[in-house]
């Protein structure tokens, strides 16, 4: 198997809790609370060592909160990089309405990262001789837009394939740096990127296809919710829908089907299977508990449900 590591640049502590119902000003009282080490790269590498992949996940941490995070994922066997930063890790809270079975997220930015800290991840991808490296999430602030655009010139030269998750202008700066192995942007962020509405799967498929052929992304697997998931190619574009399942949370979905499209690739898999890996995770996901991520058992369950492709 492939080596793979994670980079998150603004980890979070999630906070999961239900409440029969939300009202303002009144105190919620909550219940079933559950604090799990989360952010981008960090989900992503709780899902791939739940696949079997020995990650190891790189992110920054600071303050109290930064050691707790670490010491979750330390819990969970996972091999870690820790770039201490003066600032405190920001901790987020998801809240589930039973009474309406919505979902309420809080999601701080995060703290403020000096240029020295996040140098300091350049100097982390660059050290730790891996295959892949998935780098997902925000930039925390005085991280410039142009950061996941200088990691993908320091992992060309290293020959390590660049696997994105991001959003806003560092996605679009990324990609005009060009050479990403796998990128995941949504339906919305497509439509952002391509500056326009992309109102049907056709749309999707022709500008997903059209960053490939200009060398912005060898594989782009746009995500569309209950819409279902394109994978644009060198060989050409593929379609898979939503499998139907009971949606619990949405929470941690998209980060899943990056892990398994990695880990797809990590063990030798295609495009095409990996990408169906990659929709088995996130249903598995979703119809999980909120901030959980997926479990490998149900990924094989559900991906005898997904179409050959």
């Amino acid at each position: 198997m492939a080596s793979v590591a994670t980079l998150t640049l603004n980890p979070a502590i999630d906070i999961s809790s239900e409440a029969e119902t939300v009202r303002p000003i009144q105190k919620t009282r909550i219940s079933g609370e559950r604090f799990e080490p989360g952010g981008g790269g960090i989900n992503v590498a709780r899902a791939l060592a739940e696949l079997g992949v020995s990650v190891e996940a790189i992110y920054l941490a600071g303050g109290g909160s930064g050691r707790a995070l670490d010491h979750m994922l330390e819990q969970r066997g996972i091999r870690r990089t820790c770039i201490p930063i003066a600032g405190e890790t920001r901790m987020s809270l998801q809240v589930f309405e039973r009474s309406s079975g919505s979902e309420y997220r809080f999601v701080p930015e995060g703290p403020t990262v000096a240029e020295s800290e996040w140098r300091a991840c350049l100097e982390a991808a660059k050290e730790c001789g891996c295959d892949y490296l998935v780098a997902s999430g925000s930039l925390p602030g005085g991280v410039p837009d142009d950061f996941y655009a200088r990691l993908g010139a320091v992992l060309a030269r290293q020959g390590t394939r660049y696997v994105l998750d991001t959003s806003g202008e560092e996605l679009r700066g990324a990609l005009a740096e060009g050479g990403i192995f796998l990128v995941k942007p949504s339906h919305g962020e497509l439509a952002e990127l391509a500056g326009r509405r992309l109102d049907d799967i056709a749309e999707v498929r022709e500008f997903a296809l059209g960053m490939v052929e200009r060398g912005e992304a060898e594989n782009v697997a746009a995500t569309m919710g209950d819409k279902g998931a394109l994978l644009a190619t060198r060989q050409g574009a593929y379609f898979l829908p939503a499998l139907p399942v009971e949606t619990r949370s949405a929470v941690g979905a998209g980060d899943s089907f990056l892990a398994a499209m990695t880990y797809g690739f990590a063990i030798g898999r295609d495009a095409k299977e990996a990408f169906r890996l990659g929709v088995a995770a996130g249903a598995a996901t979703a119809e999980g508990a909120v901030a959980d991520i997926c479990r490998k058992a149900d990924v094989e369950r559900l991906l005898k449900l997904v179409p050959e492709i």
